[in-house]
């Protein structure tokens, strides 16, 4: 059997941040194979967004199991987009036009596999395709940080929400969003009782 777990960002703003992928491939629960990237960015004149990154994510996971030789296994993808899981199951249409072409390529090489599904799972259970998503959200970041501060110091996390996050006892991430910054103060508040 074989699992993939699939997710895609798009930091600090969503759309036109920099949008990111991360994907983890099991076999019999033993890691096979992880990847991440970038998609784009919008401050380069990418037209991206969350959902471009999702789609981008289970695009580059399938391409991978195809030219591996894994067609014929039983595959199971595992992601926590409502909107991409429901859309190539059938459930949803298809309507964005940046999305249409991605959604075609998925059902293409859906197509190409033996015995394959598509399975919705909480966030908490995709955290490692998440990573993978965030780190190269950072590497790209740290690549191109006068790019990010011109264009996105606005939605970067404030220093008062990153000295909060400190004294609660977290560790914020670099080029973190205000956005996400805000919910990791309220998990650490949370957790605090």
């Amino acid at each position: 059997m074989i699992e993939v777990y699939f997710d895609g960002a798009c930091e600090p703003v969503n759309p036109g941040g920099v949008a990111t992928y991360g994907f983890v491939i099991y076999r019999d629960g033993a890691k096979l194979h992880e990847g991440c990237g970038v998609v784009g960015c919008g401050a380069l004149g990418d037209d991206v967004s969350n959902n471009v990154a999702e789609y981008t994510a289970l695009i580059k996971a399938l391409e991978w199991l195809l030219d591996n030789g894994f067609a014929g296994e039983d595959v199971v993808v595992k992601g926590d987009s409502q909107l991409a899981i429901r859309q190539v199951n059938g459930y949803y249409s298809v309507r964005a036009p940046r999305i249409i072409p991605l959604y075609r390529r998925v059902m293409a090489l859906k197509s190409r596999f033996r015995n394959i599904r598509f399975t919705w799972v909480p966030r908490e259970m995709n955290a490692e395709a998440d990573d993978l998503s965030k780190k190269a959200y950072v590497d790209f970041c740290r690549r191109n940080r006068d790019l990010i501060l011109s264009h996105y110091s606005r939605y970067l996390a404030t220093e008062k929400q990153l000295r909060y996050i400190r004294f609660l006892g977290g560790k914020p991430r670099e080029f973190m969003s205000r956005r996400e910054a805000s919910k990791a103060i309220d998990r650490l508040l949370r957790s605090r009782g």
